[in-house]
């Protein structure tokens, strides 16, 4: 079993940045393909970034490429997304969920986080 606290997300402007935080706890947290998802209010989740378990090789919704970096302590048992040139478009629920394989949707993940709230302002 693997437990996921994610935090850092709040309310900015459009143009700033946030960082997001995911706490792992449990199992071998090495052993997990990271992934960050979002759900924008009356939306379906949506893919945002995954980080393989060698920390070195990342993945990017189109959507988000140039301006977010995934990257992923395993020391701290932690996974980081920096948020930069933040839009408004970007306001949702961003969730953490981690599993031993890669998965296109959120719901596939056995772990999963109870997400942190972003919201930018125009």
């Amino acid at each position: 079993q693997v437990q996921l606290v994610e935090s850092g997300g709040g309310l900015v402007q459009t143009g700033g940045s946030l960082r997001l935080s995911c706490a792992a706890s449990g199992r071998t947290f090495s052993d997990y393909v990271m992934a960050w998802f979002r759900q924008a209010s009356g939306k379906e989740p949506e893919f945002v970034a995954n980080i393989r378990t060698n920390g070195i090789n990342t993945y990017y919704a189109d959507s988000v490429k140039g301006r977010f970096t995934i990257s992923r302590d395993n020391a701290k048992n932690t996974v980081y997304l920096q948020m930069n040139s933040l839009k408004p478009e970007d306001t949702a629920v961003y969730y953490c969920a981690a599993d031993t394989s890669v998965y296109g949707r959120l719901n596939l993940y056995n772990y999963r986080g109870q997400g942190t709230q972003v919201t930018v302002s125009s």
